[in-house]
């Protein structure tokens, strides 16, 4: 199985390098994982609880960073066993470059699997691990910056102020009239006729 792919993260370069090598932010950024410990340099022991169809198992094993460019690039090696639903190995490689006031992520990834992890079949394998790349990032950014998607719509009303396009009081107004309709929705009791 081969994957590329890359995000725009609304946050400086070093923020997003601090992110990609902090245990904690790793661990609550990866689906399913449980734990990762720093076992030596660049080294770490990695716990998760993977489903791919029917197979679902908890995975250890290791990964291992190399060629590491701070706070340009590294490449990374795994390999980790379910028991009896097999096993899964291979790398990727990461590089970060700013664009704008963010910063792009470029990855490509390489996996093997074995056991009865490959008996499931390489399509519902493909589309596992685009959704756990998916959910990867849509966790990282919300573990590294909750306040990212604020950040970004600030930046855009900024910019479309600037267009004079719009008044950000017409924002602040329908996001106020918005929750007042949902708390509403949310804590009156209505009735039917």
């Amino acid at each position: 199985m081969e994957m590329t792919g890359e995000q725009l993260i609304p946050l400086p370069q070093a923020e997003v390098w601090r992110g990609l090598i902090d245990p904690e932010v790793l661990k609550a950024s990866i689906p399913g994982c449980e734990a990762i410990e720093k076992i030596a340099d660049n080294e770490y022991k990695v716990e998760l609880t993977a489903a791919i169809g029917p197979v679902k198992a908890k995975f250890k094993g290791k990964l291992v960073l190399s060629d590491i460019k701070a706070p340009n690039s590294y490449s990374l090696a795994f390999e980790g066993s379910g028991g009896a639903a097999g096993f899964a190995k291979g790398g990727a490689q990461v590089s970060l470059s700013p664009e704008g006031r963010g910063t792009r992520l470029r990855y490509s990834a390489k996996a093997i699997v074995g056991g009865k992890l490959a008996q499931v079949g390489s399509r519902l394998i493909d589309g596992v691990a685009a959704k756990t790349a998916d959910d990867f990032f849509a966790n990282f950014k919300a573990t590294l910056a909750p306040q990212a998607a604020a950040a970004e719509a600030a930046v855009a009303i900024e910019e479309a102020r600037a267009r004079g396009g719009i008044n950000p009081l017409w924002i602040v107004a329908g996001v106020i009239a918005a929750m007042l309709v949902i708390s509403w929705l949310l804590g009156a009791p209505h009735y039917i006729s």
